[in-house]
């Protein structure tokens, strides 16, 4: 039996964004996240369209690395969508993002992300996945969402 011990990680982090919940939501959905997402290219499986649905499945890649997506939860009237994500040979996890209106033109992004380590590679992404990355992770959505998408 291996000695191998999966490390798993829980980061959260909010931001504001200058859109209404029904411009902003959908930014969060895999097509819509080519607005403002640099290097995202998702490729579809099912279905096949790019329509997001509960069940889609599609694949990404960066940095050297394919990762497998499903939408778990799709709730665009409560502003949820929730992914099952893998990348082979190094983690899995959930992503959980939870947008809620705050003003007319504004709405307040809660992006949650719970991963666990599948290999000791896995383990060593985990560890520089630590809080002040993911704060700053997050801080590049709000301000590729910002520059792009929300009007600066």
């Amino acid at each position: 039996m291996s000695a191998f011990n999966a490390e798993r990680v829980v980061r959260t982090q909010s931001f504001e964004v200058a859109l209404p919940l029904v411009r902003a939501f959908p930014l969060f959905e895999p097509e819509g996240e080519r607005a403002w997402a640099e290097g995202w290219e998702p490729s579809y499986l099912h279905p096949a369209d790019g329509r997001a649905t509960c069940g889609m499945v599609f694949t990404t890649g960066h940095g050297g690395e394919e990762t497998i997506w499903t939408i778990t939860r799709h709730e665009p009237e409560m502003g949820l969508v929730e992914y099952q994500r893998v990348t082979p040979g190094s983690r899995t996890g959930s992503v959980r993002v939870q947008c809620a209106a705050v003003a007319a033109a504004r709405t307040r992004v809660t992006v949650t992300y719970a991963l666990t380590a599948l290999t000791a590679a896995g383990n060593a992404h985990l560890r520089e996945f630590d809080a002040t990355a993911y704060d700053d992770y997050i801080r590049t959505w709000e301000a590729s969402i910002r520059e792009r998408v929300a009007g600066g």
